[in-house]
């Protein structure tokens, strides 16, 4: 297949430190091109890919302090995407609502992961789009009451082997906290988690614009750099050590996580992780066998004193049975070859090569 990938500007692909849906477009991307499928790459022009790059801006936007105007470019990126609709079988968008304008316009299928949330604002386009193929991350994720066209529910993978795995935690022991410093992630329940249990809690992550006064008034007056450490952001080693050294990954989310990669890249390091109920944690960890789902700071820190019970080893072996990266492949190529069997049946159309493709496999 030929297949358009059509990535956020805001982070390159794959981002050197914090950008989930950008390392999940980087592994689905090269995956795809290593199963022989022609994948064509829209993203920034610092990406890292083994598809075809194609980009309007040479750098993330995030970095660029000279841009202004970043929706420009993101309009730049899809009339480019868009221009050359006919050349693909599937369009494939990360980029939200963005893309959904154009899917009336061209003939080729246009499918939406959907990596965020709904929004007074966004659901508006949603529901003017609803009928278009949208897979989400997570069931907890959809939002029934708008109508949408899921095609599938595709769960993030990582890849399991780039992450070392720990079978013990470090002494003397301590808790760790990755993510986005934000309300939403949680970050301040962490500091209260660690403090209840009396124990150091490390914390990397970045504080975007909008979060800069959370972080000053609920956050850094806690640092102390003993037993609150805010170590900035973190690159995949600096991650993976961090989380596989910990006695536990603390993920006190205060919103509906659409899926929570942290989650999987902790297991992974055999590191079990303590969450609140919310959104996707009930489908991603096992609990009292890969950490234990809460729904409040006092359940947390009772969930801590059986934090022993859990093996490390089965928390990895659970993400390489769900969240692999093959297994996220498997699930979008089953998405592509039903709408290009969709559309064939509906408007005879044809494989962009030419060639005749067999849709009953």
């Amino acid at each position: 297949m030929r297949i358009a990938q059509i990535a956020p500007l805001w982070e390159r692909v794959p981002p050197p430190t914090y950008g989930g849906t950008e390392l999940v477009v980087s592994l689905l991307t090269d995956e795809l091109v290593k199963r022989g499928h022609e994948v064509t790459l829209f993203a920034s022009g610092d990406s890292i890919s083994l598809a075809n790059l194609e980009f309007v801006h040479p750098h993330a936007l995030r970095l660029d302090q000279s841009v202004k105007e970043h929706g420009i470019y993101e309009m730049l990126q899809l009339s480019q995407v868009f221009e050359q609709a006919d050349q693909f079988d599937v369009i494939h968008s990360h980029v939200g609502c963005a893309a959904m304008p154009y899917a009336g316009l061209v003939k080729t299928p246009l499918v939406h992961t959907l990596h965020g949330i709904f929004t007074p604002d966004n659901e508006k386009m949603f529901v003017r789009a609803r009928k278009q193929p949208f897979v989400s991350i997570s069931d907890a994720q959809r939002e029934p009451r708008l109508g949408l066209n899921y095609v599938a529910t595709v769960y993030n993978g990582v890849a399991v082997d780039s992450y070392k795995f720990y079978p013990q935690p470090d002494e003397p022991a301590y808790l760790t906290f990755l993510g986005r410093i934000s309300p939403e992630k949680g970050t301040h329940l962490a500091i209260e988690i660690a403090k209840r249990i009396g124990m150091p809690l490390k914390i990397a992550g970045k504080v975007d614009v909008v979060d800069v006064d959370y972080y000053e008034s609920e956050i850094k007056p806690h640092i102390d750099g003993e037993q609150i450490q805010y170590l900035g952001e973190a690159n995949h080693v600096q991650k993976n050590d961090l989380m596989g050294r910990a006695v536990a990954t603390l993920f006190p989310i205060t919103w509906r996580e659409p899926f929570g990669l942290v989650m999987i890249e902790s297991m992974a390091s055999g590191t079990p992780v303590i969450a609140m109920e919310m959104g996707s944690t009930k489908e991603v960890i096992a609990h009292g066998k890969t950490g234990f789902l809460c729904h409040s700071v006092e359940e947390c820190v009772e969930a801590f004193s059986h934090i022993e019970t859990i093996d490390r080893a089965v928390c990895r072996e659970h993400v390489v049975a769900n969240f692999s990266v093959l297994r996220m492949v498997d699930g979008y190529e089953t998405v592509y070859e039903k709408l290009m069997a969709e559309r064939f049946a509906q408007n005879g159309y044809k494989h962009a090569s030419g060639k005749t493709v067999n849709f009953n496999r």
